[in-house]
């Protein structure tokens, strides 16, 4: 696994997003099928722990992993 994690990016003022448009929004998956897709599918880590609900919020500090990659959440 890669232990490296991503920086941060600007999302403007907003205090949380769904997992689904996160992944999407980081270029981590294509498009919203495939976030849904491997979200369900349970290839998606939440701070540690699978997660399985596409509109789950994310903020800043969480971490999310897919593929191996670690993605901070900070904005």
């Amino acid at each position: 696994m890669n232990e490296e994690i991503r920086g941060p990016r600007d999302y403007g003022e907003m205090d949380s997003m769904d997992l689904q448009d996160f992944l999407k929004v980081e270029g981590l998956v294509e498009t919203g099928g495939e976030a849904k897709f491997r979200i369900q599918g349970g290839e998606v880590r939440l701070n540690g722990e699978v997660e399985t609900r596409r509109r789950r919020k994310v903020q800043r500090g969480d971490v999310v992993e897919i593929y191996g990659e670690r993605v901070e959440v900070n904005w």
